[in-house]
């Protein structure tokens, strides 16, 4: 049975239904960069190789960024009258997607991966936004925003995968493993 979200109160100009819809939606958003930036902290922490300090280096401030736009969705959740579930167990109980599935490994093959992982949060945002933008323009300006991040993000990830001919080497991928083996292989 799914979880009432309906708040008792809600921002002037948005029925409480429809806020209760948006601070579900929010919700996994807010899961989803939960576990982001833990799965970017993780990479930074288990690269090796000699792409390591490019890799280490480029990947705090992604973590920084995300950890930003998670307080930011939480905090419109609770603008909206809901509440945001910030501890590990909602986020695993709430959550659609499997953990990050790889360990300690070059960094080529965690910008593989990684490319996998921002792909399915991307997808999930914009299906957020127009989701959103049929009930509140104001979140989703706030997930528009967080997108061309996300993108960019994805966008210094590829770099890193892409060959002078434009190919990139996770093209077919299906599964993270899938992913850190095409890119080692480049």
């Amino acid at each position: 049975m799914a979880q009432d979200l309906t708040p008792k109160y809600t921002v002037p100009g948005i029925e409480r239904e429809a806020a209760g819809r948006l601070i579900g939606l929010l919700r996994l958003r807010l899961h989803a960069l939960n576990d982001l930036h833990l799965t970017l902290k993780h990479v930074h922490w288990n690269v090796v190789g000699p792409h390591f300090i490019a890799v280490h280096e480029m990947i705090d401030p992604q973590v920084d960024r995300v950890r930003d736009m998670a307080d930011d969705v939480a905090e419109r959740i609770a603008a909206l009258g809901g509440v945001a579930p910030g501890t590990p167990g909602a986020l695993v109980d709430e959550r659609t997607w499997d953990d990050y599935s790889i360990g300690r490994a070059d960094a080529i093959a965690h910008l593989g991966a990684l490319d996998l992982v921002y792909t399915g949060v991307i997808e999930a945002v914009r299906a957020a936004i127009k989701e959103a933008g049929d009930i509140d323009t104001a979140t989703e300006d706030l997930l528009i925003e967080q997108l061309r991040d996300l993108e960019q993000f994805q966008w210094f990830v590829r770099a890193h995968l892409e060959s002078a001919g434009g190919t990139l080497a996770t093209g077919q991928a299906q599964t993270e493993e899938d992913a850190a083996r095409a890119a080692e292989r480049g």
